[in-house]
Parts: C-alpha cells; sequence; structure tokens
C-alpha cells in the first residue's frame, strides 16, 4: 500500500526511517551483485555460455548472460528488506506486491537465460550478418514466453485500478488493468527493453538511470513499495555495469534486458505511476518504432574503423545509436563505443530531470 497521498503527508521520523529502510536495501543489492558476479563470469564462461563484442578489433569472446547475477542480488535485497522490515521496522509495507514483483523479475529473467543458454559450439552468422556463438530464441516465442512474468502481478492484481494516462489524465479502468494491462505492459516494456542494446554499458546504464528516476517519482508521492522495487534494481544495474562498461568484461545478454524491463514495469505499475513512468521511457518507445521501421531485422551496434571509430551501419537510422554515431562527428567528439554509450545515459538522464519537473508542475 502507498504511505499517502504524497511523501509530505508523512511525519519527519517516517521519511527518516524509509529512507534508511530503502538505503539499507540498495546497499546490500549491489554488494551482493558485485561480488557474486565473477564467480557467475567465471561459471558461464566455462560452460561455453559466451558472446562476441561486436565492437572490438579482435571480436574478444565475453561470458553473456550477466541478468543472471543481477536478479539475483535483486532478490537477495528484496529479501533483506523485506525481513529488515517485519523484524525491525515493522511498516505496512505491502509485502503480497512486492514478492509478486520480485516472482516476475526472477521468472522473466529465467526466460532471458534459457535464450541465452541457446548457443553453437561453431560460430554462424547472426540476422544482421554478424558472425556469433549465440543463437537464441524464435523472434516469436519472446513475447508469449516473457508473458509468464506478469503472472504474479496479475494475481495479486498488483497496482491501482485508476490509472494516470498521459494527455488524457486519471482514468478508472477496474479489472481491467491487472487482467489485460498489466500483462500488456509488461511484456511490451520487457521486450522493448531488449531492442535498445548491443554496446557495452548501454543496457545496464541506460536502466538504471531511468529506474532512479521511476524511484524517486515514487517516493515522493508516498509509494515506497514502487520506490524499493526501482531503487533495489537500479543498486543492481549500477553494480553490474562496473563489469559491462567498455570494455565489458561479461555481457548483459537477454536475462538483463528482460530482467531490467520487467522490473522497470513493476515499479511503474506497483507505484502507481504510470504517466512518469511513459515519458521516462520514452526512447526504448522511440526504438521499438525505428526498428519497426526496419522490419526488426536492423542491428544497433556500428562497423568498427581503423582509427577505433564506429559508423552507422546503415544510411537510413533504424535506432537511437545509429542518431547518435551521426550526430557526434558534426558535434566533433568522436563517435566510439564509450561516447555514443555515454552520450545516451546522459540523454536518459536530461529526460528523467525533465520529466520530474513537467509532471511535477502538472500536479502542482
Amino acid at each position: 500500500m502507498a504511505w499517502g497521498s504524497n511523501l509530505y503527508n508523512l511525519p519527519a521520523q517516517i521519511i527518516s526511517m524509509t529512507l534508511l529502510l530503502l538505503s539499507i536495501g540498495v546497499l546490500l543489492t549491489a554488494v551482493v551483485t558485485l561480488y557474486i558476479t565473477p564467480y557467475f563470469l567465471h561459471f558461464l564462461w566455462n560452460i561455453g555460455i559466451v558472446g562476441i563484442d561486436q565492437q572490438k578489433a579482435d571480436k574478444r569472446k565475453v561470458a553473456t548472460s550477466g541478468g543472471i547475477a543481477v536478479a539475483f542480488g535483486f532478490f537477495f535485497g528484496m529479501m533483506a528488506l523485506l525481513a529488515l522490515n517485519t523484524f525491525f521496522f515493522k511498516y505496512p509495507l505491502s509485502m503480497i506486491e512486492l514478492l509478486a514483483a520480485s516472482l516476475s523479475t526472477l521468472a522473466i529473467a529465467l526466460v532471458g537465460f534459457f535464450d541465452d543458454l541457446y548457443v553453437r559450439r561453431q560460430m554462424v552468422a547472426n540476422k544482421y550478418g554478424s558472425k556469433e556463438y549465440r543463437v537464441g530464441l524464435a523472434q516469436w516465442q519472446k513475447p508469449l514466453l516473457t508473458l509468464v512474468a506478469a503472472i504474479p502481478l496479475v494475481a495479486v492484481s498488483a497496482g491501482v485500478e485508476t490509472m494516470n494516462v498521459p494527455l488524457v489524465g486519471p482514468v478508472s479502468l477496474g479489472i481491467l488493468y491487472p487482467l489485460i494491462l498489466v500483462p500488456i505492459g509488461v511484456v511490451v516494456v520487457s521486450n522493448a527493453a531488449n531492442m535498445l542494446a548491443g554496446m557495452n554499458g548501454l543496457e545496464s546504464g541506460m536502466m538504471a538511470v531511468a529506474s532512479v528516476g521511476v524511484g524517486i517519482w515514487s517516493y515522493l508521492n508516498g509509494s515506497i513499495e514502487g520506490a524499493a522495487i526501482a531503487f533495489l534494481g537500479a543498486g543492481a544495474l549500477l553494480a553490474f555495469y562496473s563489469f559491462n562498461m567498455v570494455p565489458a568484461r561479461m555481457l548483459p545478454g537477454d536475462s538483463l534486458t528482460y530482467f531490467a524491463g520487467a522490473m522497470y514495469a513493476s515499479a511503474v505499475i506497483v507505484g502507481n505511476v504510470e504517466k512518469i513512468g511513459f515519458y521516462i521511457f520514452l526512447p526504448w518507445i522511440v526504438e521499438a518504432f525505428l526498428k519497426l521501421r526496419s522490419g526488426f531485422t536492423a542491428r544497433s551496434y556500428g562497423v568498427l574503423q581503423p582509427d577505433g571509430t564506429l559508423k552507422a551501419p546503415y544510411e537510413k537510422i533504424y535506432s537511437l545509436t545509429h542518431v547518435v554515431l551521426k550526430g557526434l562527428p558534426k558535434l566533433g567528439v568522436r563517435p566510439t563505443e564509450r561516447n555514443a554509450v555515454a552520450t545516451l545515459i546522459l540523454a536518459e538522464a536530461v529526460i528523467v530531470v525533465a520529466s520530474l519537473i513537467l509532471v511535477k508542475s502538472a500536479v502542482a
């Protein structure tokens, strides 16, 4: 349940204690993720769950499916937060919704892991024409399998049936919200999060920033549950980013993009912050339309040049990464992988700040 209409209705003691509870949860999540990721890295490497880092000249093999470590760290942090609240803080948190969100994120991370498991011993050409060990599930199978992750949230009727629709306002949807919109939201967001990917640190960095934005707004509006999901998810993603940033020691795989999407959707649903969740997620929505323009056949990553820079792989734009790779030289910035990723993460941070200001102004 939410604490109230907004943060300012809460006593100062409640504010300080909830901040402490969330801070401990985020810290534990980040520490556990940092600690266990090297173990998963070595394990996945030893069993052959590897991918090719396409943006490197040597086309090096890197362990993939880092989302499993992230999901484990998130789950541990959430269980620790619930235990601390039960035995020490004793706040009226909706444990049912938090447990449902945890189960949903774990379920979808497992779906992504199965996708990452489908690898060949010899490299084969993927649909983009690049050589890769990983084959993955068929495109039509992914939405169907990710639908499973919505079941726990549907079962507990997570969220509030009256939602704030962008450009419309509050709309009461009744039973249609948990039975129709929740599954659609989880499937669409998790699959959209999987589209803006392909460069070191891009997926983990952008989704971490987006989650922080949703966490801030959820907390300010009295939803400690939504804030907990978003902040703990961001903590796990930021911890993994240290392994995934250029040059990556581990690749995220679909297990991370699906986890991040389901975690984000869960935070928005439980926190009842659909309006700002929509605004913050705009880059992925734009990416989905750009990929639709190509018939979902265009790749996001660029073509490596002899000087270490990247060139957009197509004349037309089919991804936000193509926009950045074409735009950076015009600004006098070398279009390297590091610069491209940093630009997109910074752009998402600007969108988060603008969204917070915009929605705050609309409420006021």
